[in-house]
């Protein structure tokens, strides 16, 4: 039996706790109307929550079945919500998509301040704007916070210094560009994540802006995973190719990416009509598009996928690591997939939970003892916003 913490026309008594037991799986819609993300197309110091939740390797597999508990909402009335970060004190800060606004969200009591405005944000053209945010390494002393937008003619990554002690909505301060020239598109696909490794290094994915034969370029930035220097913005020397950013290539649009308790590199991707993917990335690894849309490319020298996913069930926003295994939130499928870990290889079937009940997924946080911030995406003009909507989701997943 499933006991849904309700969403849609559920009392509100309800939404403190639901517990989804294990080896329940949910029935979704294909979300009727589409991803939003495919159709148009001709982290805290050392290591960011992000990273270290469920460091270390397992001893044993992860079960081949888990559980959601929904422990309570944290914030709500938030505004197209993408990029998502805990500081240091525990409190977040939000991006806006569609404003290019950074809100700070008080952890304890839900109240949502405006930090600052990122300029030079190109906004209401599709899916570009405001999406990843990373904490630098030693936030703590730097106050150093990374964003990649959209732009007027390109998608880049920016530094930001970020004053707690300044008013609201003058925390935030430019401290120059780290990387620029990354291609974008008209509408589609300028993938958007940002997430420091446990290298220290700041990785991004591109997307391949609608036009599949840049993420096969090498020389093009669409379509890939960077790894960047954070102090430089260039490559780092061990880079696949010492002179180029790329680290791995034939991606369609990543939009999660996250490192599990051995320090190997996941990405959740975005496929066309066919398949959603989640790869794990190999340095200088092929991951086939446009050539292939999940499996099948192995014989061609494509990394396939470990899983793949019809769109209708899918559409992947986020990817998180947690309690030795893998979370990936969904848009058009409205619901969190786990992905149980022994080692690199799924121990079982993929396993749904929430299906329905909050809407578009959109970002994943990871915490403390298998703790896990969700963020849903109904506001972005894509969703059927309710009162409430966008909020942030306290759960725990095991």
């Amino acid at each position: 039996m499933t006991v849904r913490g309700g969403r849609r026309g559920r009392p509100a008594a309800l939404l403190a706790l639901a517990v989804l037991a294990a080896g329940c799986s949910s029935d979704g819609g294909d979300g009727d109307g589409g991803d939003g993300e495919r159709r148009e197309s001709p982290s805290a110091a050392s290591a960011s929550p992000r990273e270290s939740a469920g460091a270390g390797e397992n001893a044993s597999p992860a079960p081949a079945r888990g559980e959601v508990e929904v422990l309570g909402t944290v914030a709500e009335g938030l505004e197209s919500p993408w990029g998502v970060v805990r500081l240091p004190d525990g409190d977040l800060l939000v991006g806006s998509r569609d404003s290019g606004r950074i809100d700070l969200v008080d952890a304890e009591s839900g109240e949502v301040t405006e930090a600052g405005e990122v300029p030079g944000v190109s906004t209401g053209r599709g899916e570009g704007g405001l999406l990843g945010l990373a904490l630098a390494p030693d936030f703590d002393t730097g106050g150093r916070l990374f964003a990649y937008y959209t732009a007027e003619s390109d998608n880049r990554v920016s530094a930001f210094r970020y004053d707690g002690s300044a008013p609201a909505g003058e925390r935030l301060a430019a401290d120059g560009d780290l990387v620029t020239d990354i291609p974008r598109g008209e509408v589609v696909h300028h993938g958007g994540q940002l997430a420091f490794g446990p290298d220290g290094m700041l990785y991004a994915s591109t997307g391949d802006t609608g036009d599949g034969e840049l993420a096969q370029d090498p020389e093009s930035l669409a379509g890939k995973v960077l790894r960047i220097d954070p102090a430089t913005g260039g490559p780092p020397a061990d880079n696949p190719d010492p002179g180029s950013l790329v680290y791995s290539l034939g991606h369609r649009n990543v939009q999660g990416l996250a490192w599990d308790g051995a320090g190997r590199l996941w990405a959740a991707e975005f496929g066309d009509d066919t398949w959603d993917e989640l790869n794990r990335i190999e340095p200088g690894g092929n991951y086939g598009w446009p050539e292939h849309e999940g499996r099948g490319g192995a014989d061609a020298g494509f990394i396939d996928p470990v899983e793949q996913w019809p769109p209708a069930d899918a559409s992947p926003s986020d990817l998180a690591y947690s309690q030795g295994s893998l979370w990936l939130a969904a848009l058009r499928g409205e619901r969190l997939w786990r992905v149980p870990l022994d080692g690199s290889e799924p121990v079982a079937e993929p396993q749904d939970f929430l299906t329905g009940e909050y809407g578009r997924l959109r970002a994943l946080l990871p915490g403390k003892d298998g703790e896990l911030l969700l963020v849903t995406n109904e506001t972005d003009g894509r969703g059927t916003p309710e009162e409430g909507d966008d909020r942030i989701l306290r759960l725990r997943v095991r």
